[in-house]
């Protein structure tokens, strides 16, 4: 069944998450962070952050609706978008890091689905959300501290990426969530302004775009390979494992059908 609340996106994260975890599969992780995510934006609708509570719902399953369908139709062995294919395959791929994983994951989630998601809740009126919008970001600048904090359990070594902070080539190293939610939000403008085949176009164009972005965090070169091949040499390597500790602090604090 679609989803229609945030409780039913909580669902069926828990849903992927637990047969992630059955199966040790790699696609658990970004589910598992966006659990957190998800979890976090309830809990701001409940009490009272948003200007528009019921609006922001909506925002949210949108949102959330077009990952998980995008991961449906990856299982089902159909092309989902490509900034998500990269993402997906980029899962079975046993030498990246639990970072790179979560990046590629952040990058087609915000960069390309999080405009769509914001032009198609707003309904014609996008400077409507804006605020909303915002606020969303406060949410999620909030919990960067605890998941960092659960992928240095799991990559003890992953400060090493600071050896490269002042490496203007790498997109590893750059990317920045703040950025690509101002980023979505740009998109956002552009795609409000488009009609018909033009808005069709916008998309697949901002897709491909995406997906590049996407490469470039796949990819890496010089010393920079290095020193992730050297972080990933003592990084946890059962999923399972991994997708657990990404995902049990929120379960406890979060229960699915709080008021």
């Amino acid at each position: 069944m679609p989803a229609t609340t945030i409780d039913d996106i909580l669902l069926q994260l828990e849903v992927i998450i637990a047969d992630s975890v059955k199966t040790n599969d790699r696609l658990g992780y970004f589910a598992a962070l966006y659990y957190k995510v998800t979890a976090s934006v309830k809990e701001g609708i409940a009490k009272g952050r948003f200007e528009n509570g019921p609006r922001i719902e909506q925002l949210d399953v949108i949102f959330a609706s077009r990952y998980l369908d995008a991961l449906k139709v990856w299982k089902a062995r159909q092309p989902p978008t490509s900034s998500w294919r990269v993402a997906f395959e980029s899962a079975r791929n046993s030498s990246l890091l639990v970072l790179q994983q979560l990046l590629l994951g952040i990058n087609a989630h915000i960069n390309l689905d999080l405009g769509i998601a914001a032009v198609e809740a707003a309904g014609g009126h996008l400077e409507d959300i804006h605020n909303d919008f915002d606020s969303i970001n406060t949410i999620i600048s909030s919990l960067t501290y605890q998941v960092l904090n659960d992928i240095d359990r799991v990559s003890p070594l992953l400060s090493l990426l600071g050896l490269h902070a002042t490496n203007q080539t790498s997109i590893l190293i750059q990317f920045s969530i703040d950025n690509a939610r101002d980023g979505a939000w740009c998109f956002a403008e552009d795609l409000a302004a488009k009609k018909g085949d033009d808005y069709n176009t916008c998309i697949a164009q901002r897709d491909r775009t995406v997906s590049q972005l996407a490469n470039g965090l796949v990819k890496t070169s010089g010393f920079m390979r290095f020193t992730v091949w050297l972080i990933h040499l003592f990084e946890w390597k059962s999923a399972s494992k991994i997708i657990r500790v990404l995902h049990e602090a929120v379960k406890k604090k979060i229960i699915i059908g709080d008021k």
